[in-house]
């Protein structure tokens, strides 16, 4: 197992690197909604309390965990789970490796683990880091800048077959959607979706003139599954092993809490709706 020199804490990091790495402040925002103009290459690490955005060539490794004084970016700081320092991010070569030096495993987007001791590489991408506790899962955002491309002769819009960070709902997807996942908006330790029937009972207070039934919102429900079944797996029951239960709308419902499609903010249509 790789040994990690001790860093000299995140106020004081910067000060001799500051055009190679720089701090990043807590209200930044989700790293999934995009970066600063950025050299290509260049690391963006996002924890609880902020982050750090590394250049390739900086040689420079950002150690995480949840002893905030003793690592560069904080992660499940209030869980004792979590390993001081959980792990670290480092430029090897032409890339950025992950190193997972802690107890628990480090989850990519899906169901892949990385173990204590074991190294992943990272791509050029959005890639939530998930450290997986017995009662949550502790959310690490990395990004790394791409090479922007030229732009092209049509003043560089985008192909419509382009796989996008948010996914597009209407607003009655997203009222319906914001009520299954609520549990995992409200930071619930072991989350499950709502039943229907509790779905339909919520939305039926919220909005009573619309008569909402457990079927309705069912059906806008798996609407949506099946419109992102095409690019995201999981989310059609031929794709999961039986007993299929809350899985897909688990499934669901984590690809639209990683891709920022919903979050805590959208709270507020519950919230709203039952003040009126």
């Amino acid at each position: 197992m790789t040994s990690v020199s001790r860093p000299a804490g995140p106020a004081a990091t910067p000060s001799s690197r500051s055009s190679k790495v720089n701090l990043l402040p807590k209200d930044l925002g989700s790293l999934a909604r995009g970066l600063p103009p950025a050299e290509p290459g260049t690391l963006f690490v996002l924890g609880s309390n902020g982050g750090m955005s590394v250049a390739p060539d900086a040689g420079f490794p950002v150690v995480f965990g949840r002893n905030e004084p003793d690592v560069h970016v904080c992660v499940g700081a209030d869980d004792p789970h979590v390993s001081r320092r959980h792990g670290y991010l480092t430029f090897e070569g032409s890339q950025w490796v992950l190193t997972n030096v802690g107890r628990l495993p480090i989850r990519f987007p899906g169901s892949r683990l990385v173990l204590g001791g074991d190294r992943a590489e990272l791509p050029v991408a959005y890639t939530p880091l998930f450290i997986v506790a017995p009662q949550q899962e502790h959310l690490l955002e990395v990004r790394i800048a791409a090479k922007v491309p030229p732009p092209s002769a049509d003043g560089g819009y985008e192909a419509d077959t382009r796989r996008r960070d948010v996914w597009s709902l209407s607003p009655v997807e997203r009222l319906v959607l914001v009520c299954l996942s609520q549990r995992y908006l409200r930071d619930d330790p072991q989350p499950q979706p709502l039943t229907w029937a509790q779905v339909a009972d919520e939305l039926s207070e919220l909005r009573p003139a619309e008569k909402w039934t457990w079927r309705r919102a069912a059906h806008v429900v798996v609407n949506v599954r099946k419109r992102l079944s095409g690019r995201v797996r999981g989310l059609l029951e031929e794709e999961v092993p039986p007993p299929v239960g809350n899985t897909l709308n688990h499934n669901l419902i984590m690809e639209l809490l990683v891709t920022t499609t919903l979050g805590k903010t959208d709270l507020l249509l519950l919230d709203e709706e039952s003040a009126e």
